[in-house]
């Protein structure tokens, strides 16, 4: 007598679900909760003042299961740290990716990127704490997953950066340096925000990272008192005025 293809009250056609599938969306579970503990047990204790024993007791998870989804505590406090990185990146190119903004001039484009990424890293200020405080000074490989993120950063503004020079809106420069100190600003500014939540807003906070950025592109903030390229006093030498362009412009939506 041959086994049966199909269990009780199967038909011959079903597929039986994949056994991994339940567990894994238990371990999916189970690494949210893990997450979660910890974001609340840094805000409340520091992450310097919390072991794994209490994050574990806490989110009632065993320090096996612990070690199976996360190396150590630092690649826990990298994870929490990555998701609030790539949700701002994320926002930031959505909004680039607009038609609208595509053809945007560079302090359209600025004002509608910085918006978007502050709109986003400020989304759950328990995680914007994590991502801009508690990072700071914890380990070698929390500050070289620091540094990568900022290298990611400092590519893509430079590349905002040219454009605006292709276009005639900023000055041909290396702008490198002044990226790296963008971003700097930028971590200040929201790490301040993330300790002074109740003081300003996000759109203070976006409006004056607007200004940092665009100043170290040599553009004004206001359209009106905007000079245009050359404004700064830096040399325009090989600089070719875009058709129509001037030295930035509108407004626009981390």
């Amino acid at each position: 007598m041959g086994t049966p293809s199909a269990g009780a009250g199967q038909s011959p056609g079903d597929t039986p679900p994949a056994p991994d599938r339940t567990s894994q969306a238990r371990r999916a579970r189970r690494r949210e909760r893990l997450l979660t503990t910890a974001t609340e047990l840094f805000i409340a204790r520091g992450y310097p003042a919390t072991s794994i024993e209490r994050i574990c007791v806490t989110a009632r998870v065993s320090i096996r299961a612990f070690y199976e989804e996360f190396e150590g505590r630092e690649a826990l406090l990298i994870a929490l740290h990555n998701d609030v990185a790539r949700a701002g990146m994320e926002a930031a190119l959505t909004v680039l990716s607009d038609p609208a903004t595509e053809s945007a001039d560079t302090r359209a484009r600025i004002s509608a990127l910085t918006r978007a990424y502050v709109d986003a890293v400020t989304a759950d200020p328990a995680a914007t704490r994590i991502a801009f405080i508690e990072v700071v000074g914890v380990g070698r490989a929390v500050e070289d997953h620091r540094l990568l993120w900022r290298g990611l950063w400092t590519d893509f503004l430079i590349g905002e950066a040219e454009r605006a020079v292709e276009r005639g809106e900023a000055v041909r420069r290396d702008y490198a340096l002044g990226m790296v100190a963008l971003i700097g600003a930028v971590n200040e500014l929201v790490g301040h925000w993330a300790r002074n939540t109740s003081m300003f807003s996000p759109l203070m906070l976006a409006d004056e990272l607007v200004h940092h950025a665009l100043a170290v592109l040599g553009l004004s903030a206001d359209p009106d008192g905007a000079a245009g390229p050359g404004s700064s006093g830096v040399p325009m030498e090989g600089v070719a005025p875009a058709d129509g362009a001037r030295g930035g412009l509108a407004d626009g939506g981390r």
